[in-house]
């Protein structure tokens, strides 16, 4: 397998498409990149922004320029000697009439050719949460009509424009009701087995003959009979409810909260060859070097997926899984895949980062301020146990039932209860194994949450029946079926809750607020992270090290400014009380309390921190003022305490928008000028701290991946602002300009440490894929303010040396600090590293020797990567 150096992500759509990538491949292999990593780019649903809802696994997206566009990027790729990573999802597809799938589920149920493609509970009709009122009203309002969907050439029930397809059954039906004798021979049409004879029939008969109006006509005023259209409904496969209900009950597993994404049941083998049949083509005809699987825990047989992966990829293509680790949670051995994408390279960070003292006393402010969500720990049990009870209460309930029949001698209502706290006990995303007992790890893990649910419990036989389904002591289909939807059940759960809801409720400090990120960690400063980094040399070396993705809560260079919150604590705090006096007058009383409350102006301080542009004027201000209001309403929606998406208070949530937009509009000058004057040391420490963990991500154990645009500096916004466009034209002429470092201004200066650092990787590859991992000894008055290590493969090494903790430390107009602060500080150089050595960042020598002298290294410059001369 030839590993990639280095990644670099690409967001298809909204503008970019497989010919404006072309155009990028000049740039990407001048920057260092091995390898172009894209999201996905099968067919997805029209106007789709992302590409995860996919309509046709076998189709690349006509939108991007089809299969002709992405030959040519792969051609163009592999003639600058680059290779491709594929983001593809076999968790679940768009439950879409776009699909032709699903579309075929919804006309013949479960004798559709696909009705086993999706993870369907066919003892029921399927559900359909579509509308916004029950079915009843939604007919006596006359929102509902027969119809003939002419794409499609099938009779419909409409929906404001959506036609869900009737059941071959409707056909008699209809037929007899109107005494129509073209209807009468469509519906001897009706045992086709996927109902194209049918679908030619009506179109002829419709197009050919002229009869659309007259039938249009007639179907509609048979719609508004509505005990008919009851009896219309009651004999279709699929059932129309509100949208609203799919919390409660829904008849398919979907991807999260998603009802527009339907899992797919890759376990089967027949449905995993016809998902997977383009992608594997690909990869054997050598377009596509790589793949990036979505959302592997949603799988109900993660492990046996992935070697049936790797049995038809083959040992050269490189797999990577998007899996979120909790502490101390490595992936499973037996996965046969590189590593995951990178979220835990993150947390390991802001480890790093973060002052554990400043934490200390911000943690202070904000407690004082925060209205009850002060406590983190408290914050997640609270936020899983709404996600057990409501968002997911159908999915829980599903459970109780099976597990009702498995010991029918139980309360229902105790064995709903030990199921809620199993779930809300959990401390990692899920366990594996439906087939029988768990391996040690997971039956460990299964035990500690076994433990703390039962603290939450006065009753134990329920919990521990439970339990012993999960470690497979019970042993028959209906157990199988509870471990499988359990296991997938526990991963929703915690991201919804910790991601989802709690990240936008605990805002002490948002930049450990990260996917992946346990912000009450305890913060081990840089032995912590030297153990982190020997742990992933150990066990994923080839693993992505991410610093953004599409999914993450902001850029990377706002979280880097945003650690340095927790060394200007006390700063920010007095600051954020002399903010909120200044702003008061944007506040609203409303019935249910002021808005925002002081939890929420203390985050979108900080948010607004994050994204501020340090050249910040009038002329920056309309395009903020709409990302952050947008963000402001998404933040608050996802927090679910005064408004959420389901049941959005307009009240609350106008409130918040005035005062957001207040902050940035043009008569509150008095605020945004002493916000940019408080900012200016936040922005220089976060400049270092952002060049810092660049040359970091470059140098450790693991694939530096590079999202798009943040090789400049990304202050985006959770998405989809993190998904715009970048101005790549802009990137690509710093790249060109060139120019010695000390003149370079911050942001070119990032992506020129990118430059050399990938230079070194793809010069030096096999130091940094099979190198060990050797953390330095910093001594001195200053040591606690650097971070050193080298990596060694035989006489070849590399070191790296950055600094932490810089807030109110930094010279004047300069991203270094001078000889004089660093003292006596001095990095010690074992035995093997003892040579002539070169600073790749400056070309400035340094002399044989045990040390080497920070005021020498880091008085002068910001950063330093060292090799041998």
């Amino acid at each position: 397998m030839t590993l990639p150096s280095a990644t670099y992500r690409v967001q298809f759509r909204n503008g970019m498409t497989f010919d404006r990538a072309c155009g990028l491949v000049p740039y990407l292999k001048s920057l260092g990149i091995s390898h172009l990593y894209a999201s996905p780019v099968f067919t997805a649903t029209s106007g789709s922004t992302h590409g995860y809802d996919v309509t046709d696994t076998n189709e690349i997206d006509p939108d991007l320029g089809g299969r002709a566009g992405f030959d040519r990027l792969t051609e163009t790729l592999s003639e600058a000697g680059m290779g491709l990573i594929l983001d593809i999802v076999p968790n679940h597809m768009a439950a879409s009439l776009e699909n032709a799938w699903w579309r075929s589920v919804l006309e013949f149920g479960k004798h559709s050719p696909f009705a086993g493609y999706f993870d369907i509970d066919w003892s029921e009709r399927l559900t359909l949460p579509q509308l916004g009122n029950g079915f009843d009203e939604s007919v006596a309002a006359d929102e509902l009509a027969i119809t003939v969907d002419e794409t499609y050439g099938n009779l419909a029930i409409s929906y404001y424009g959506t036609c869900f397809p009737l059941s071959m059954e409707s056909y008699p039906l209809l037929s007899a009701e109107l005494d129509d004798p073209d209807l009468a021979r469509m519906a001897e049409l009706t045992d086709s087995v996927d109902g194209g004879d049918l679908h030619r029939s009506l179109r002829d008969m419709i197009f050919e003959a002229g009869n659309l109006t007259n039938l249009s006509g007639r179907l509609g005023e048979l719609s508004k009979d509505h005990a008919f259209m009851t009896r219309l409904h009651g004999k279709q496969h699929w059932r129309l409810q509100r949208w609203q209900e799919a919390s409660e009950h829904l008849s398919y597993r979907r991807f999260f909260e998603v009802t527009g994404l339907v899992g797919l049941r890759v376990e089967d083998m027949n449905v995993f060859e016809e998902t997977h049949r383009l992608v594997l083509d690909l990869v054997r005809q050598g377009q596509v070097q790589g793949l990036r699987i979505d959302h592997i825990d949603g799988l109900a047989e993660p492990t046996a997926y992935l070697d049936r992966l790797r049995e038809a990829v083959g040992v050269d293509t490189y797999i990577v899984v998007e899996k979120i680790l909790g502490p101390g949670e490595e992936l499973p051995t037996d996965w046969p895949v590189q590593g995951t994408t990178g979220y835990e390279f993150i947390a390991a960070l802001s480890g790093l980062f973060v002052d554990s003292n400043g934490l200390q006393r911000l943690d202070e402010a904000y407690r004082s301020l925060a209205d009850g969500h002060g406590d983190f720990e408290i914050g997640r049990q609270t936020a899983k146990r709404l996600m057990v009870e409501q968002n997911f209460a159908g999915e829980t309930a599903r459970l109780a039932r099976i597990a009702a029949g498995l010991f029918p001698e139980l309360s229902g209502d105790e064995l709903t209860g030990a199921i809620r706290a199993l779930l809300i006990a959990f401390s990692v995303y899920r366990t594996y194994g439906a087939n029988g007992p768990l391996d040690a790890r997971d039956a460990d893990l299964l035990k500690k949450a076994e433990m703390a649910a039962a603290g939450h419990l006065d009753y134990a036989q329920p919990l521990q029946s439970i339990v012993a389904i999960l470690r497979g002591a019970v042993d028959n289909e209906a157990a199988r079926e509870f471990r499988l939807r359990f296991q997938q059940l526990s991963g929703p759960v915690m991201a919804k809750a910790m991601e989802d809801t709690l990240f936008y409720r605990y805002n002490r400090l948002l930049a450990v607020n990260e996917v992946g990120g346990e912000p009450d960690h305890m913060l081990g400063g840089v032995e912590a992270f030297h153990q982190l980094m020997h742990e992933r040399a150990r066990s994923q070396p080839p693993g992505l090290s991410a610093t953004s993705t599409h999914d993450t809560k902001r850029g990377e260079d706002a979280r880097a400014r945003l650690y340095a919150v927790s060394e200007g604590a006390g700063v920010f705090a007095n600051a954020v009380e002399h903010w909120r006096r200044l702003n008061e007058s944007h506040c609203i009383a409303l019935p249910d309390g002021e808005a925002p409350e002081p939890n929420l102006e203390w985050m979108l301080y900080q948010a607004l921190a994050g994204a501020w542009p340090e050249d910040f004027d009038r002329h920056h201000a309309d395009a903020l003022r709409e990302r952050f209001t947008a963000f402001a309403e998404k933040a608050i929606r996802e927090a679910k305490l005064r408004t959420d998406w389901t049941a959005p208070n307009k009240e609350y949530e106008e409130a918040v928008h005035t005062y957001a937009a207040g902050l940035l509009s043009p008569d509150n000058d008095v605020f945004t000028e002493d916000f940019a004057r408080v900012l200016q040391p936040f922005i220089e420490a976060g400049y270092m701290n952002s060049l810092s963990q660049t040359l970091i991500k470059l140098t450790a154990p693991g694939i530096p991946d590079i999202y798009q645009g943040a090789e400049g500096f990304d202050f985006s916004f959770v998405d989809p602002d993190n998904r715009r466009l970048p101005d790549f034209e802009r990137l690509g002429g710093w790249l060109a300009e060139g120019g010695a470092l000390a003149r370079l201004q911050a942001a070119a200066l990032k992506q020129r440490i990118i430059q050399i650092g990938l230079g070194l990787r793809m010069e030096r590859a096999r130091l940094f894929t099979e190198g060990d991992y050797l953390p330095l000894t910093v001594n001195g008055i200053r040591s606690d303010h650097v971070v050193a290590f080298a990596r060694l493969h035989h006489e070849n090494f590399a070191i790296t040396v950055v600094p932490r903790l810089m807030f109110g430390w930094l010279d004047p107009g300069v991203l270094f600090s001078g000889p004089e602060f660093w003292e006596d500080t001095a990095v010690l150089v074992p035995s093997p590293l003892h040579g002539l050595k070169a600073d790749l960042l400056t070309g400035k020598m340094l002399e044989p020797g045990t040390t080497i002298s920070l005021a020498a290294l880091l008085g002068d410059q910001p950063a330093a990567l060292i090799v041998p001369a």
